[in-house]
């Protein structure tokens, strides 16, 4: 983009709305391009990674966990937050051993989103993690959920019945699939 001048909303001022565990609540006043003044609310996010995890035979590695705001089961991919001062794929491995029990000796980033930029600033990097050892899942108190493999056709079919409706699986889905059709046989 040669020049976003016209578009660029500048921060006037900005103050905390709320301060929990995992989210951060900003109020920002803004001027906008034409001089106007409007309020910014957003959600302030650490950052996330997503990980593809692709056995050796092809299939993918998926799970289903319950998301208490939506209050219905989801397939996904496994992904997890970064924590305070861990590289993205530092945080890529600790959640693939944690939440599916498995480790990688090949990692290949598929790409980045930006998952609601309308109210937050959220970013999740994707990975594609191969070469895949079972070491044996060590869930974070109060996690649950089921591990399962799926074929790459098989997640494509429930994605076109509306059984995947998680937008960072059906992302990293998209990437991913895109990556395997473009690659030479």
């Amino acid at each position: 983009m040669s020049d976003d001048a016209h578009l660029i909303e500048t921060k006037i001022t900005s103050e905390q709305v709320f301060d929990g565990k995992l989210l951060h609540v900003r109020r920002d006043t803004v001027r906008l391009p034409d001089g106007g003044v409007a309020t910014r609310e957003y959600v302030v996010h650490p950052g996330a990674v997503l990980i593809v995890p692709v056995l050796a035979d092809g299939r993918l590695v998926v799970e289903r966990q319950y998301r208490y705001p939506v209050g219905q089961v989801f397939i996904e991919f496994p992904a997890g937050k970064l924590d305070p001062g861990e590289a993205e794929l530092a945080t890529a491995r600790r959640e693939l051993a944690e939440e599916a029990g498995y480790a990688a000796a090949k990692w290949t980033p598929l790409g980045r989103i930006h998952s609601v930029v309308g109210y937050s600033d959220e970013a999740i990097d994707f990975y594609v993690a191969e070469e895949l050892t079972h070491v044996g899942a060590k869930l974070d108190a109060g996690e649950f959920l089921e591990v399962f493999t799926m074929s790459l056709d098989e997640i494509l079919a429930a994605l076109d019945r509306g059984e995947i409706t998680d937008a960072k699986t059906v992302a990293a889905l998209l990437l991913y699939t895109r990556r395997v059709k473009s690659s030479p046989p």
